[in-house]
């Protein structure tokens, strides 16, 4: 029988699957490990192979960064253009993170923060819905009005991705670029698969955690294509204008030079981060190779379009609250006032839940296959 392996982990220590912040979760090996002293897998009393576990160090930047099992939300976010405002009891179904602009006025940051950061097209505006090193799956609510963050439920409970070693968490700031959608009805010519009906989702590789419900301004190095219960689920590669290695990394190739192993520790951590759930693996187009940057812009602006087309009802809404403040001739516009009024209506109560055995649990795979998680 498969074996499902898992060793708990003080949630402190939750950043030991890292090597250093530059080369961001590289992924390790078995035989890259030195031996752990007694550790060893069982099962109904059978004897295992005994474990090989890293313990790289954790940097102070990660130290400084993490109290606990969520990241901290600040009041103020990286773009000073935009604020945000949580509603609900954090760890319930009823916590929410609205977005409002300079002024104070509630909106929407799915159709109401532009997709591009400057006029020449060059940098991209991502919301991030999870900061780096978390598991609770957080993201942009489609069905609500003014599109608030929220955390996704499975079978009612708050839903947190698992820790598949080497990984903790997200391996990377994750979020979505606002102003676009995977049109569930438009069949992809690269993929041969249609879109998942979702903002399109962005990978931000800088060195710094972001905070949820940062906007970052980003630039495109490249996508992955992953196919997810048959349907195109784009992930698009950026590093933050602002970092430090910003200048170094231009385009896809420059991603492996200067943070080594990160494409193929993303590649993996999607294959493999349904497992514990008992899924299968997901898979990808192209055999798992990332496309370029430009084929990525492409991939980006054609989203865009589609977004355009659902925001001004050119094409059924299929469910996704489209209220907004600022799209002019859109059928969905509304004033400030009526936007401040949905803001003003949302839960401010809810019960938090127990925090899940999630955020302290490893799952380890067996003979270098995680089919068998």
């Amino acid at each position: 029988m498969p074996l499902v392996l898992s060793y708990f982990l003080p949630r402190r220590l939750a950043a030991l699957a890292t090597s250093t912040t530059r080369s961001l979760l590289s992924p390790v090996s078995a035989s890259q490990c030195q031996r752990s002293r007694g550790f060893q897998f069982s099962s109904d009393g059978v004897q295992r192979k005994r474990a090989r576990l890293c313990l790289p160090t954790i940097t102070s930047d990660f130290q400084r960064h993490f109290s606990g099992s969520q990241s901290p939300v600040s009041a103020a976010m990286t773009a000073s253009k935009y604020q945000i405002s949580e509603r609900g009891a954090p760890n319930s179904t009823d916590y929410r993170v609205f977005f409002k602009n300079e002024n104070g006025q509630a909106i929407s940051p799915l159709h109401d923060i532009p997709l591009y950061a400057n006029d020449a097209r060059t940098v991209y505006n991502m919301v991030v819905e999870v900061p780096r090193w978390t598991n609770a799956k957080m993201e942009i609510s489609l069905g609500e009005g003014l599109n608030p963050i929220k955390q996704d439920v499975k079978k009612g409970k708050l839903r947190f991705v698992a820790n598949c070693f080497p990984h903790h968490g997200y391996i990377w700031n994750y979020g979505a670029f606002p102003q676009t959608w995977e049109n569930p009805d438009h069949l992809d010519a690269n993929t041969g698969c249609k879109g998942d009906n979702d903002p399109i989702d962005v990978l931000e590789i800088g060195s710094r955690v972001a905070r949820r419900g940062d906007v970052l301004q980003v630039k495109i190095l490249g996508t992955i294509a992953l196919i997810d219960e048959g349907e195109t689920d784009w992930k698009v590669i950026t590093i933050s204008v602002n970092d430090p290695l910003a200048d170094q990394v231009n385009d896809i190739n420059d991603v492996e030079t200067v943070f080594p192993g990160l494409l193929k520790a993303s590649v993996e951590w999607f294959k493999i981060y349904k497992i514990p759930d008992g899924k299968p693996e997901n898979q990808f187009a192209f055999n798992g190779e990332a496309k370029d940057a430009a084929f990525a812009i492409k991939t980006v602006e054609e989203t865009h379009r589609f977004w355009q087309q659902l925001v001004n009802k050119e094409v059924e809404n299929n469910g996704i609250s489209c209220l907004n403040t600022t799209v002019d001739g859109s059928p969905y516009l509304v004033a400030n006032d009526a936007a401040n009024e949905v803001f003003a209506k949302s839960s401010d109560g809810g019960n938090p839940e127990p925090l899940s055995e999630t955020l302290d649990k490893w799952h380890f795979r067996l003979e270098n296959n995680y089919s068998k998680l």
